[in-house]
């Protein structure tokens, strides 16, 4: 195991930082005459007019934020409907995870057609509600660019929020709610102060592991708005690859993407600890 770390994780990781503290670029890259620049590719991304990078991880704040939220709130939601029995529970619960299953690209063209200014269902829709007089062009438009790559992230990640919360339902005791019910507690009081401290690792694992996943969304994003219009929606993510791939600067496109590293380090960090203080109490 331990040589399997060093390997797949180890070098290209180091690499990645040797990577940044060089200037490669398209000309240097085969040739191996890169010279070593220290911390100054960092100091460029962060100092440079107009920074993107600093627009980037707001960007990324913004959308994992708004991501998070709503996708834990609905799959909270169908957590507690499909933790009950009834007749056709198992199916619909199925019909969920259709979201989780679809590879996200496919996700991605899915509401890039839906979307669209011209014959896409969501203007359409909203049309013959009378809600907007003409088709909008949402992923024109900065503000309406970022609402349409969160709402389709909500819809991807939303079965991974109900699975691991229905899990943690089920380790609840039926007696403890029988009860609740005896001593005249409602369901809000039963869901408040029963419900939710009891499943609380579950919670914390959701909402960590939703971090982690969200913030480090690259496809989604590369498929519906390639971070634009005018960087509206350039997550650290899309710009790393965009400096390397597209403009082949890519030390600077290393120490973005170790920039990304680093906060998930520190979010990977936390949750270790938060899991080791769970089983010390256990």
């Amino acid at each position: 195991a331990f040589i399997y770390m060093i390997l797949v994780l180890g070098y290209p990781i180091v690499y990645n930082i040797i990577l940044s503290l060089k200037d490669v670029n398209v000309k240097n890259l085969k040739s191996g005459t890169s010279v070593f620049v220290g911390l100054q590719n960092y100091i460029e991304l962060f100092t440079s007019g107009n920074s993107i990078l600093t627009k980037s991880i707001a960007n990324t704040l913004i959308f994992t934020v708004g991501s998070i939220f709503f996708q834990f709130i609905i799959g909270f939601a169908l957590a507690l409907l499909f933790n009950k029995k009834f007749a056709g529970c198992s199916f619909f619960r199925g019909m969920t995870m259709i979201s989780w299953l679809l590879p996200v690209t496919v996700a991605g063209l899915l509401f890039k057609f839906m979307f669209a200014s011209s014959g896409g269902i969501i203007n359409q829709f909203l049309v013959s509600l009378h809600i907007i007089d003409q088709p909008m062009e949402w992923l024109l438009h900065p503000k309406s660019a970022m609402v349409a790559i969160i709402v389709a992230n909500i819809w991807i990640g939303i079965p991974f929020n109900m699975m691991l919360l229905i899990t943690g339902l089920t380790t609840i005791p039926a007696e403890v709610y029988e009860s609740c019910s005896l001593d005249g507690a409602n369901k809000i009081q039963t869901l408040v102060m029963v419900t939710i401290p009891m499943i609380k690792p579950a919670i914390m694992s959701v909402l960590t592991l939703g971090f982690v996943y969200t913030f480090k969304v690259f496809d989604l994003v590369w498929v519906m708005t390639k971070g634009g219009p005018i960087n509206s929606t350039e997550l650290v993510s899309t710009y790393a690859y965009r400096l390397s791939f597209e403009e082949f600067q890519f030390s600077k496109g290393a120490a973005a993407a170790n920039i990304l590293f680093l906060i998930l380090l520190v979010v990977g960090v936390f949750y270790i600890k938060l899991i080791n203080e769970e089983e010390e109490i256990m």
